[in-house]
């Protein structure tokens, strides 16, 4: 069966030719409205360079020179929202809105569409969005961040950007959009459909009707099919047409005067109102949904043609004939002249060299350093202002504490120094988080700069990704460990990669706390007793802390502002559930584990990678991490006075990535080593630490694993049933010392 690409470029050039095109859909001529003839112009040109693109980029797949070819062929009208929203409101766009961004670069003196896209499609290393990183839309002049989302997993982070707009009016930062501007976000029928769409929108409702500023025009781009599944009819209007918190426009997206007249509408509602709204953008998809996929397969031919009638840009021909500003022979003209400047521009856009090795691939991973222009300065907090903002708290401050308690301090000094520090996560509020993490801290900051948000993971996230893209410095809280999974692609899939398919021109550098790990006596069995952490750990450059105390926990936190505040990282940041309010190690009242604060004067840090060693003892060192550490602390007496043991044991602190020189070199010289790790058995971090000693340690020592089972956590008193435990250390470090000592006497 003939090629559709193939089939609607000769129906558009024989419709032409022939003087046959077909009745306009919709309104007809220019009088009265907004659009004048000299736009509708530059529209078509947009319409065609788009549509002759996605063609050329099958031409160069063919050639082995091009890559992915989902395209925009049906869609162009999108030029027409790009015309009636300005520059500075931030795009976040659909795969298949390469006509919103071909418009949008009329707006902006010197900008090469033509010449960029054609770079992304042959992978060049001098794209000048991913570096050839991957075929995505984006450009940091045009205000337009890329995004590699299929399923919408984009619109967590634009109502996240919505709402940082709102807040950059209220609150001290260097935005980095327009208080002015509004966001766009776009996606599909189909798309509209998953959790994380349904999510997003929910969530801009709810904060919208909860009185927020939340300024966001959702595009939703219905053709109708989600790759071979049709969208039932009218599904789109019935669901938002009478939504009442977001407000709906529809526009026939064939027809660019309605398109243009509805998205004008649309976006002076959003500025003025300061509300999201939801346009309603219907179209057709052409040629399939991407490179080989033959709709034939799944759609009747009759399906098919009628589609294809509809093709937007003899549309936009008939537009231009009907109010006499163009004829058909220019049209034509136009049409071909377009297809040689992109054959002549591919002949030099395939010579450009291509990333081949994998260091200049993963180089963008790492964000640059924060620009001085954009860099918060600290605020020279007083003792007197700390002390009046304590209240009765400073006077504890002289007194050791449990974690919790420290870590509240913490967030408290840090945000008295760091004006565009933002908390946020489900109860953070009046409550002050599930453990008291956060106490107090929403009656001296206020409700702006410390959110309670609604139940919902990527909501949370998003809303993190977007206050960050925007200057804030966002530490969001999930609540527990196990809440995260349903939300982890906001990490992996948005937050990790942006850095990544930018060359690092756009950056989300967040702190994401989450209450971790197990050991919660008699609580809530897996769901709040979670020890998988492999997923974070499989996220390139994300960096995972984990104290094991509350000293730590200070000095790692601040650390981790840093980290975000001057390089522009995302960190992970892990805390025991099961150490929040302990203060004792060996017996009951020793306060053993509680802790000095270290004042925010105290010279005190403990920078990325340092590792702490406990103890120097050769005959066992155990390496480990959280309540691992704990748990082994409180091993070391018994090992020391029953077996005449001399230990050293090793707190990772930083889990990723993690410090293999600094393990090597305190490990080195011990007789045995023994890992303790509270994650289960498979996939678990236990399993890196034995790879990285086996491949960079000289001479290897008898090593010996202690995790958890590959079982999920119950309730009640079987709750450590599945963990290390203490005894559990106890022997194996007994039984690998022991066995250790007889091969030496033999």
């Amino acid at each position: 069966m003939k090629d559709r690409s193939q089939v609607v470029h000769e129906n558009f050039i024989q419709s032409l030719g022939a003087r046959s095109l077909p009745d306009i859909i919709g309104a007809a001529r220019l009088d009265g409205t907004a659009l004048r003839g000299e736009k509708l112009v530059t529209l078509f040109e947009s319409q065609i360079l788009s549509r002759r693109l996605d063609l050329y980029a099958r031409v160069l797949q063919g050639m082995g020179e091009g890559f992915y070819t989902i395209g925009s062929s049906g869609h162009e009208g999108l030029a027409a929202v790009a015309e009636a929203l300005p520059l500075k409101d931030p795009a976040f766009l659909h795969y298949r809105d390469a006509a919103f961004l071909i418009q949008r670069s009329t707006k902006h003196a010197g900008e090469t569409p033509l010449w960029d896209m054609l770079l992304s499609f042959c992978a060049a290393e001098n794209d000048p969005i991913s570096g050839g990183r991957h075929k995505v839309l984006g450009s940091k002049t045009l205000n337009i961040p890329p995004q590699t989302s299929t399923i919408a997993s984009h619109l967590p982070k634009a109502v996240g950007t919505a709402f940082s707009i709102g807040l950059s009016r209220k609150l001290k930062n260097k935005p980095i959009f327009d208080p002015r501007a509004i966001a766009v976000c776009s996606f599909g029928d189909a798309s509209l459909n998953h959790s994380t769409a349904q999510g997003a929108i929910n969530s801009a409702a709810w904060a919208s009707y909860r009185g927020a500023a939340l300024p966001l025009l959702f595009v939703c781009e219905d053709n109708g099919i989600g790759i071979s599944t049709p969208t039932p009819r009218n599904w789109v209007r019935s669901n938002y047409e009478h939504h009442p918190h977001i407000k709906y426009f529809r526009c026939n997206g064939l027809n660019l005067i309605e398109t243009y007249q509805t998205a004008l509408e649309a976006q002076a509602y959003v500025r003025n109102e300061q509300k999201p709204a939801f346009l309603h953008f219907e179209c057709v998809r052409l040629y399939g949904h991407a490179g080989a996929d033959a709709p034939h397969a799944y759609m009747e031919n009759a399906e098919i043609e009628a589609i294809e009638s509809k093709d937007p840009l003899l549309q936009s021909a008939a537009l231009l004939i009907e109010n006499g500003i163009m004829d058909a022979d220019t049209i034509l003209k136009l049409y071909e002249d377009t297809a040689m400047r992109i054959e002549a521009a591919s002949q030099q856009a395939v010579l450009q060299p291509k990333l081949l090795e994998a260091e200049a691939v993963a180089s963008t991973i790492i964000p640059p350093h924060k620009s001085d222009e954009l860099r918060m300065g600290n605020n020279n907090v007083s003792e007197t202002e700390r002390a009046e903002s304590f209240g009765s708290d400073f006077k504890l401050m002289a007194q050791p504490q449990h974690m919790a308690r420290l870590l509240n301090w913490a967030l408290h000094d840090l945000m008295l120094e760091h004006d565009h520090i933002i908390l946020a996560g489900e109860d953070v509020g009046p409550k002050g988080g599930v453990y008291n993490v956060t106490a107090k801290l929403h009656k001296r900051f206020g409700g702006n700069r410390v959110i309670n948000t609604l139940l919902d993971e990527q909501s949370i996230l998003g809303l993190g990704i977007g206050l960050a893209q925007n200057n804030f410095l966002p530490i969001v809280e999930i609540q527990f460990l196990a809440y995260l999974h349903n939300a982890e692609d906001q990490l992996r899939g948005e937050a990790a990669t942006l850095s990544f398919f930018s060359k690092g021109q756009y950056t989300n550098p967040m702190i994401i706390r989450i209450a971790s790990l197990p050991y919660q006596r008699g609580f809530g069995g897996h769901f709040h007793n979670d020890n998988a952490i492999a997923v974070l750990r499989d996220i390139p450059g994300l960096i995972i802390a984990c104290p094991s105390n509350g000293r730590d926990a200070v000095l790692m936190m601040r650390e981790a502002v840093r980290l975000a505040n001057e390089e522009q990282r995302i960190v992970a940041f892990l805390e025991p559930i099961a150490l929040y309010m302990t203060r004792d190690l060996d017996d009951e009242k020793d306060a053993g584990w509680a802790f000095d604060y270290p004042a925010p004067d105290d010279d005190a840090e403990i920078k990325l990678g340092d590792i702490h060693t406990h103890g120097t003892g050769k005959d066992l060192c155990i390496i480990t991490y959280g309540n691992g550490y704990y748990l082994s602390r409180k091993a070391e007496k018994a090992l020391k006075a029953d077996h005449d043991l001399n230990i050293r044991i090793i707190d990772l602190r930083w889990l990723g990535p993690m410090n293999v020189d600094a393990v090597c070199a305190a490990a080195a010289h011990c007789d045995a080593i023994l890992a303790v790790d509270e994650c289960r058995e498979t996939a678990s971090l236990s399993e890196e630490i034995m790879t990285k000693l086996y491949e960079n340690m000289d001479a290897l020592p008898p090593m010996k694993r202690v995790t958890a089972t590959d079982c999920f956590i119950p309730l009640g008193k079987a709750y450590a049933s599945t963990l290390p435990s203490v005894d559990k250390i106890i022997d194996a470090a007994t039984s690998i010392t022991k066995s250790n000592k007889r091969k030496k006497s033999a």
